[in-house]
């Protein structure tokens, strides 16, 4: 089993993405298994069960929602980043954000 943090920077800014709502969900249906909002480092230090059972999830991301409230115009509604999770490993996922592209990356 696994576990899971994520983290969103805003690279239009310079700075953590304060705000974003996060949501965690099995690659496979719409079950709901986590959700947090990124804290003023950008942050979601822990997000879904204490422990992932091994498998493929999607955490989704309202970049939407984000810009709305930053004011600013932005082409992705949302940003959705499938992963695969193995056994007993801690998983971080980042995410590097601006209004028209978004990039991923395994962090440790």
């Amino acid at each position: 089993m696994g576990t899971l943090s994520t983290h969103v920077l805003d690279t239009s800014r310079g700075a953590p993405a304060e705000g974003v709502a996060v949501q965690l969900l099995p690659l496979a249906s719409s079950e709901l298994l986590g959700e947090g909002v990124t804290n003023a480092d950008g942050r979601v230090p822990a997000i879904g069960p204490e422990r992932l059972e091994p498998g493929d999830y999607r955490l989704r991301f309202d970049t939407g929602g984000y810009f709305a409230a930053t004011g600013a115009e932005a082409f992705y509604p949302e940003v959705v980043v499938a992963f695969s999770v193995a056994e007993g490993q801690h998983y971080h996922v980042p995410l590097l954000l601006n209004p028209f592209g978004y990039s991923t990356y395994r962090g440790s």
